[in-house]
């Protein structure tokens, strides 16, 4: 049982770490080859709006944090949720991999377009595209696995 800031008590359903090494070893290692190789601001980004549109507020409170600690400037953090209308405040490769967020993390309600491919295609190199997809798939992988364990957002193991 955690107590949150507020008092209340938040019961952990289930501690992956503990109750399953393996799979959780297996996972970190899959985290890490995913995003070897690209931007870490661009991963932080992938993160943060995957955890937005999933509704994990661990992983979001976790990957803002890291975001903040590595120098992303607030303004561009909070605007992740408009990308689209905020131009000016995203590269094209940081446009392009957000939309493939989107629709990779949303990937039952219509796929993922092939214009919407072409256009990361169009920024990444092959090896460069695989990474970004895996890394998609790597946080909505922990997204489930948080939110299906009832991680408070409070808890910070990493401290």
């Amino acid at each position: 049982m955690i107590t949150t800031a507020e008092g209340t008590a938040t019961t952990r359903r289930l501690w992956m770490p503990a109750r399953n090494p393996n799979v959780y070893k297996a996972l970190v290692a899959l985290q890490r080859a995913s995003s070897e190789g690209l931007d870490p601001e661009l991963i932080e980004l992938i993160k943060i709006r995957a955890s937005q549109l999933n509704g994990c507020a661990y992983c979001l409170r976790m990957h803002v944090s890291d975001a903040l600690e590595m120098g992303i400037d607030p303004m561009v953090i909070g605007l992740i949720p408009v990308w689209h209308e905020a131009v000016n405040h995203f590269d094209e490769r940081q446009r392009s991999a957000l939309e493939l967020t989107e629709y990779v993390t949303r990937i039952g309600e219509e796929g993922v377009p092939d214009a919407a491919f072409d256009r990361a295609r169009a920024v990444f190199d092959e090896v460069q595209l695989g990474q970004v997809v895996a890394s998609i798939v790597m946080i909505n992988a922990w997204n489930r696995v948080a939110i299906a364990s009832k991680c408070p957002y409070e808890l910070d193991e990493r401290k």
